[in-house]
């Protein structure tokens, strides 16, 4: 016996019709490279993509056809993710930050159709074009005065909306984006429209980011990042305002959180960083520059200095866990039933921590070196995270085989362990965490313990080879400018917050470290830089 409820795809457009119906005037911002702002509306935003949905079929576009981005965050983007899957197309957001070698392979690999692209990227557009046999069409967002190429609003301006979106099945593809190569080449995550409004749904929650229709979002992750963590499609279920910055300077994004009335953001613990060292050159804080009510944190563990600035000036802090396979929400930062009657330490030391899964998806930990054990939520058995739920990755693109073990498991590469709560702590990467003598040391608690020194910008902890212990940790230091600190100064600062067997055997200072197109420390880069590396006593530990 079947129900007797209606038939209803969850299909991406259902969003953005929801959006321009219910929240037609509700307006976004976007600041330009130039320093130029423009505003639009959730009504707007629909009339464009249909408008962008009627020129991809005059290019031959079609269901299942790629079209990609290579863009930064911006209104014409937004409309673009919305344009592109409602001609049944495939939205393929790329990475301007990668490595002509990894852009080659990622548009040969999807395939791409149509590429639309910032003025800013036309140096890599020019270089790269030849090179990119199935891209037939490309359409600049924000092209110069008196440039000859093609302009999206020109292009878009040629149609008049007046059509619907390509019918599609909930199961259809809908995005594509590729993880960021780190070993070997980029591998494509395809999300399926059913997927992505499941994703969309979560993701609104009050334990996750916390909107509603009052709600103003400035994104600081890239939207070519993660699916920008699947804000483009959750703002739309709220109807929140979007306020868009082209550029990631520290000075124009606190100007628009102070002007815009911004109450939610959402970025790496990098992009916190530029904007802590900024407001301290001004002479203030982040309770001075606006409305800001929640701070969504991911891409890496966040260091606890920075959780208390912000939870001290007011701010709720959701430390999100996730990656490209798994849409990429896992975890967030659920405060719990009796977090009114915790002590302020302890809530630093709650939110520090990695939070809880969504509903829909479920984690374990198994054994690093026996995967078929599971291991405990005790609180204390670390071990390899994996997670499953249905907008974790099955296979990746175009691969024969599946990405996920017996039971639909899908292994993270990071180690972690599980509270009895069900709170996730991340100890560190499979491939990162360092083993001196049979015991794991975390690198990851390592560096947050660094950067919690008032001289400290960056910090980065990897092993290197020990006749005896086999590894030992290295601390490499990136000092804050102006700051005169020592190896010495950061043992003595890290002594009361890591075991003794834990301490790094050297600290050495840079003037940067290596970061992925990410914007996350490239561990593969660093251990190159010090493959020489001699440890000067052999006898630690």
């Amino acid at each position: 016996m079947l129900g007797a409820m209606q038939d209803w795809d969850l299909v991406v457009t259902h969003l953005l019709d929801h959006a321009a119906r219910e929240y037609a005037a509700r307006e976004h911002v976007t600041h330009w490279a130039d320093g130029s702002r423009t505003r639009t509306t959730w009504g707007q935003v629909k009339r464009d993509a249909l408008k962008m949905t009627q020129a991809l079929r005059a290019a031959g576009v079609g269901k299942g056809d790629r079209v990609a981005t290579l863009a930064m965050n911006h209104a014409r983007h937004l409309v673009s993710w919305y344009g592109a899957v409602g001609v049944g197309g495939v939205l393929h957001t790329i990475n301007p930050r990668l490595f002509d070698e990894q852009l080659d392979y990622i548009v040969n690999h999807a395939e791409d159709r149509v590429l639309l692209y910032d003025a800013q990227f036309q140096p890599i557009i020019d270089r790269l074009r030849d090179r990119w046999p199935t891209v037939t069409t490309y359409v600049c967002f924000d092209p110069p005065a008196g440039s000859d190429v093609l302009g999206f609003e020109e292009w878009i301006g040629a149609h008049d909306g007046d059509t619907e979106w390509t019918e599609v099945d909930e199961r259809d593809p809908c995005m594509l984006c590729y993880t960021s190569g780190t070993t070997g080449n980029p591998k494509g995550v395809l999300y399926e429209h059913r997927s992505t409004v499941l994703h969309a749904m979560a993701g609104v929650q009050p334990n996750l980011f916390d909107f509603d229709s009052r709600s103003v979002m400035l994104p600081i992750v890239p939207m070519f990042h993660a699916a920008s963590w699947g804000l483009p499609w959750a703002g739309t279920i709220p109807g929140v305002k979007f306020v868009y910055s082209a550029v990631n300077d520290p000075a124009v994004l606190c100007e628009l959180f102070e002007q815009e009335g911004v109450t939610h953001s959402a970025g790496v613990p990098t992009v916190w960083l530029g904007m802590f060292q900024h407001l301290d050159s001004i002479g203030k804080d982040v309770r001075d520059i606006g409305k800001l009510g929640t701070a969504v944190i991911g891409g890496s563990a966040c260091p606890r200095f920075m959780i208390e600035r912000l939870m001290k000036n007011g701010v709720r802090v959701a430390h999100l866990w996730g990656m490209t396979e798994t849409s990429p929400i896992g975890t967030a930062g659920a405060y719990p039933w009796n977090w009114d009657d915790m002590s302020f330490e302890d809530k630093i030391e709650l939110v520090s921590k990695q939070g809880r899964s969504a509903f829909g998806v479920e984690l374990r930990c198994v054994d690093l070196d026996d995967p078929s054990k599971e291991l405990p939520r005790d609180g204390q058995t670390a071990g390899a995270l994996q997670i499953r739920g249905p907008w974790v990755i099955k296979r990746y693109f175009k691969a024969d085989e599946d990405a996920t073990v017996e039971g639909q498991w899908f292994d993270t590469g990071d180690v972690a362990l599980i509270y009895p709560d069900g709170t996730l702590q991340l100890t560190d990467r499979t491939k990162d965490v360092i083993k001196s003598g049979g015991e794991w040391i975390s690198s990851v608690e390592l560096e947050n313990a660094a950067v919690g020194h008032p001289s400290i910008a960056e910090a980065a902890a990897i092993g290197i080879y020990h006749p005896k212990w086999d590894e030992r940790p290295i601390l490499v230091c990136v000092a804050k400018q102006g700051c005169n600190v020592t190896g010495d100064d950061v043992i003595a600062h890290l002594r009361d917050k890591v075991a003794k067997w834990w301490l790094p055997d050297a600290v050495e200072f840079v003037d940067e470290l290596p970061h992925t197109g990410t914007g996350k420390i490239s561990k593969k880069d660093l251990r190159d830089l010090f493959r020489d590396y001699r440890l000067v006593s052999e006898d630690a530990a």
